[in-house]
């Protein structure tokens, strides 16, 4: 190993560190963190490293050998694809380097679903899967047990499993194939006018409007499984807005990216406003049953739905007239640069 890289550090679960001096990978500082490589908000990551995903701030780290810290010890509270790609830059740097690239563009695929390789985008759907109770070939063990143990599982194989992963990516085509496939489908689909994006760039604001008989398929985002008729890496990758409105048929969806909901170091996204009061303002509208819910501003990844049994008798009109406006005229209610908004 180059003396220019640090020596590898050690996984320790984010539940057991105490008072051990420990680096933090893709999340919050602990009282005995001494070095933070985090792009999540009001976080305390050196200037000089900020990049727009944790992976890449922990290669900017591995650049730096004047920052560098003997410190044995990494961690996170979290699991996800950011989270093991980072922690990974810092338990085995040598062969991180070799394939810095790839996990910089899987980080980005998992986080934002973004990609321009595709081994990229396949590394992030393989990792979700692994983490899928459904899917995974790792031990089922692995997925009892508190939310803490389950994290440290996964951790403690998932190191293991890595090297392994990054050198195979077509052996791995079981985990990473259908979502593939369903992600070209998608391109193609808006590529031939058959889902259309239209976007309101004075709010950062893009519609995505989805052909009623278009069927749904699986997705994976943030570890769950959600069901999306477009997959969201193909409307991702040809805007840059952070608010998404879903259309389909009678059935409409609001969505915050998770990108502001970072510290975001490449531009600075549209300010979260909270749509609690939009929500109700619908549900005082909606005469079809159900109800009108967002789930929060401090989520990473919020929506604004409809939830019930019954379809909404909102209009899109009605909805896209009530949302532009609430978002023009309502205050910034998240802003991860700034600690005021904890």
């Amino acid at each position: 190993m180059s003396d220019r890289l640090p020596a590898p550090a050690r996984y320790c679960p984010y539940s057991q560190l105490g008072d051990q001096p420990n680096i933090v990978v893709d999340g919050q500082a602990q009282r005995a963190t001494q070095l933070t490589l985090s792009h999540w908000p009001w976080n305390s990551t050196p200037d000089g490293l900020l990049r727009d995903t944790s992976t890449d701030i922990v290669f900017a780290y591995l650049d730096r050998p004047d920052l560098h810290v003997d410190i044995p010890l990494v961690s996170n509270s979290h699991f996800d694809e950011d989270g093991l790609l980072s922690m990974y830059g810092l338990v085995d740097p040598a062969n991180a380097l070799r394939h810095r690239e790839l996990m910089i563009g899987a980080s980005r695929a998992g986080d934002f679903a973004i990609y321009s390789d595709p081994n990229a985008a396949k590394l992030s759907f393989v990792l979700a899967a692994y983490a899928d109770p459904a899917t995974s070939p790792l031990p089922a063990e692995v997925f009892k047990g508190s939310a803490p143990a389950q994290i440290a599982g996964l951790y403690t194989l998932m190191l293991k499993e890595l090297p392994a992963l990054l050198d195979d990516i077509p052996g791995q085509r079981q985990h990473w194939e259908a979502e593939f496939e369903h992600l070209q489908a998608s391109e193609k689909a808006i590529a031939d006018g058959h889902v259309v994006i239209d976007e309101v760039l004075e709010l950062e604001l893009a519609v995505v409007r989805i052909p009623a008989d278009m069927p749904v398929r699986t997705v994976r985002r943030y570890l769950t499984r959600w069901q999306r008729s477009v997959h969201p890496f193909a409307v991702h990758n040809i805007t840059d807005c952070t608010r998404l409105v879903w259309l389909k048929g009678e059935s409409i969806e609001f969505q915050y990216r998770y990108e502001s909901w970072i510290q975001l170091a490449s531009r600075r996204p549209a300010q979260r406003i909270d749509l609690t009061g939009l929500a109700e303002q619908l549900g005082n509208l909606e005469t079809g049953g159900g109800q009108w819910l967002f789930e929060g501003v401090n989520e990473v990844a919020p929506r604004l739905r409809h939830q019930g049994s019954c379809r909404s008798s909102v209009s899109a009109d009605t909805f896209m007239e009530r949302l532009v406006d609430w978002l023009r005229t309502q205050p910034p209610a998240w802003d991860p640069y700034n600690k005021d908004f904890q």
